[in-house]
């Protein structure tokens, strides 16, 4: 691992920032106490919101953590589909009786106050998706003593973190769990995202910055095989999104592995933005309209997502998980910490022998 990262957790074991209220603070100390490196996850909160997790976050763990910001979204949605498509959605709000939310919420998840208190206020890290911060942020940040992250998901927009001052890329590929975090949201470069193995390989031979490497893995051999291609640590966040200690929906936990929902997708269906999660009715049957309008989707669908949760209803929900959710382990956070880097001490040990074996 790099000295930056070394510094920080025992273990190249990162937990992931997961938006919507699976990072609670309960998990995020639990893998931080253990050894790996706790996120909080900052989008959709306000920044009080944000302020007071973290503060609860320093009651539970003095181990260093991470905050993770969404970045601002520019205006460019097509106001038009975005109404036929809050049309669209209309049987949705009789059938869980409440009302759609409306569009035009904000674009900006409340970044600039954000920024204030995390460099008033310092935390030991703090990552970036949706894009790349200004070098001025960046700066504010390095003078304030905190590691900064950018999320990539192609080589190019790692040459923009590395241009600008991130002092890591956490290198998202296309089977991971969630939303993508591409700079830009083009619809035309739906289905082109790069599967991780090939992109850590492209990021690691175009910049020269720090990988952490995040996509679909759930097991410490996966791992081990991210480190011998050159990432410095693996993000995992399906993992552990079933941990008793995570603050996901029970239905959400349950359906990781249950036999109902067989495969992921990436869809639009439910924030306007590529995202990854189990197949449900909701997906199968407004992704295919959703238009390319990232928060506003979102916002029209947040309270439809809230009421099916409340009503039991995990085909109305918002599933995210990532290519390898069938192999989650529910067990406590720090326990899977644990497994997780005893697995990869193991995979390590094999490759080492087999290396040895082959020289001999």
């Amino acid at each position: 691992m790099s000295s930056a990262l070394t510094d920080l957790c025992r273990y190249p074991i990162v937990q992931a920032p997961m938006a919507g209220g699976a990072s609670s603070p309960q998990l995020v100390a639990a893998v931080s106490e253990a050894g790996g490196l706790g996120f909080l996850a900052a989008g959709y909160k306000t920044a009080d919101g944000m302020y007071e997790e973290i503060k609860q976050l320093r009651g539970l763990t003095s181990r260093p953590f991470g905050v993770n910001l969404f970045m601002p979204q520019p205006s460019y949605a097509d106001p038009a589909s975005v109404e036929v498509y809050r049309h669209q959605l209309a049987g949705e709000a009789d059938w869980y009786d409440t009302p759609l939310g409306e569009p035009d919420n904000g674009t900006d998840d409340g970044y600039e106050a954000k920024l204030a208190i995390l460099i008033d206020d310092p935390v030991p890290v703090v990552s970036f998706t949706f894009g790349c911060p200004t070098r001025p942020v960046l700066d504010a940040f390095a003078k304030a003593g905190t590691l900064t992250v950018v999320t990539v998901t192609t080589p190019e927009e790692a040459q923009v973190a590395q241009w600008t001052g991130a002092d890591v890329v956490c290198v998202q590929g296309v089977e991971a769990g969630g939303h993508q975090g591409t700079h830009r949201d083009d619809p035309k470069n739906d289905g082109a995202g790069i599967g991780l193995l090939s992109l850590v390989a492209q990021v690691r031979e175009t910049v020269q910055l720090p990988i952490v490497a995040a996509g679909g893995v759930m097991r410490g051999a996966q791992i081990a095989a991210l480190l011998a291609l050159g990432a410095s640590a693996a993000q995992l966040g399906t993992a552990f999104l079933v941990c008793p200690e995570s603050g996901a929906n029970a239905l959400h936990k349950q359906a990781m592995t249950n036999p109902l929902f067989v495969r992921t997708e990436l869809t639009r269906a439910f924030s306007g933005r590529p995202a990854r999660g189990l197949v449900n009715r909701f997906m199968r049957e407004h992704g295919p309209y959703a238009p390319a309008a990232y928060p506003q989707v979102h916002h029209i669908t947040s309270g439809l997502r809230k009421a099916a949760a409340k009503a039991g209803d995990a085909q109305g929900m918002a599933l995210w998980a990532g290519q390898g959710h069938r192999m989650a382990r529910e067990m406590p956070a720090g326990q899977l910490v644990e497994v997780l880097a005893a697995e990869t001490d193991a995979a390590l040990a094999a490759l080492a022998l087999r290396g040895a074996g082959g020289a001999a």
